[in-house]
C-alpha cells in the first residue's frame, strides 16, 4: 500500500480494497493529509463513484478579504514581497479599533 497510482482527472489512489465497516462507514486514513480542520461534502457522480469534497469555514470577520479581490491581491503581493525578503519593518503604532453603535445602543 506504500504506493500511489495516478489517474485521469489527476485523481491519486490513496488506498485499495477499503470496505465499510458494520455502520456502512469508510475511513479514509492517508487522504486526509493536510485535512485535519476540513468538513466533507459528499456526491455522487453518474458512475456511481463518490466524491468527498473539502471544505474550509471562513471566519464572518475575514469573508470581507476573499469578496474584495483588490485587498486580497495585495495581501497575496506583500507575502510573495516577504517571501522574498522585500520586506521593511516600520514602527507602526497599534491600529485603534472603534466600535460602530448600533440603532439600538443610540436610544
Amino acid at each position: 500500500m506504500g504506493q500511489t497510482m495516478k489517474h485521469q482527472n489527476d485523481r491519486e489512489l490513496v488506498a485499495r480494497d477499503v470496505r465499510p465497516d458494520n455502520r456502512q462507514r469508510v475511513s479514509p486514513g492517508a487522504a486526509l493529509k493536510d485535512l485535519s480542520d476540513a468538513t466533507f461534502d459528499v456526491y455522487r457522480d453518474g458512475r456511481g463513484n463518490i466524491i468527498l469534497e473539502p471544505q474550509v469555514t471562513i471566519p464572518t470577520s475575514e469573508v470581507w478579504l476573499f469578496r474584495n479581490r483588490n485587498a486580497l491581491e495585495s495581501v497575496a503581493r506583500g507575502l510573495e514581497e516577504l517571501a522574498r525578503g522585500e520586506t521593511t519593518v516600520r514602527d507602526a503604532k497599534p491600529l485603534r479599533i472603534t466600535r460602530i453603535a448600533k440603532s439600538s445602543d443610540r436610544r
